[in-house]
């Protein structure tokens, strides 16, 4: 794989977004060989790209960027809302869900299953990123 390979993709502001973007994480991830684990990757890119569909009002475009890197993969989801995504910063206290509810796991499953996550003011709204390490080969 090379040092560095990157995607970008506008989507629709619609819950079709989420499958695209899976499908985009998944074929390019084993296209290039990523050391990154697909699974988690298509599920943190589903959470974010889902909550800016849900969270931006329908206004705005949402974008999907997709760097592979030899250390393992970046991906950041952009929208047009400039208001930060929640909290992203890991707490010492165990954080539990309410298990009845249907929302709120989807910060907590960034936090927990990536090496970083966080968020940073762009020119038309904002990014919400994460990075996974590249998995350890089998022995």
């Amino acid at each position: 794989m090379s040092d560095t390979a990157a995607w970008r993709i506008t989507l629709p502001h619609s819950t079709a977004a989420v499958p695209m973007a899976r499908a985009l994480v998944r074929t390019a991830l084993a296209e290039a060989g990523a050391p990154a684990d697909c699974d988690t990757a298509e599920l943190l890119t589903a959470e974010l790209v889902a909550n800016a569909v849900e969270h931006t009002g329908g206004a705005g475009r949402i974008e999907l960027v997709v760097r592979l890197r030899a250390h393992g993969c970046e991906i950041e989801v952009h929208d047009g809302d400039p208001r930060p995504p929640g909290d992203l910063v890991r707490r010492p206290e165990a954080q539990v869900p309410d298990v009845w509810q249907e929302h709120g796991r989807g910060l907590l499953l960034l936090r927990t299953l990536s090496s970083a996550c966080g968020h940073r003011a762009t020119a038309t709204g904002k990014a919400v990123w994460f990075t996974l390490a590249a998995r350890l080969a089998a022995v």
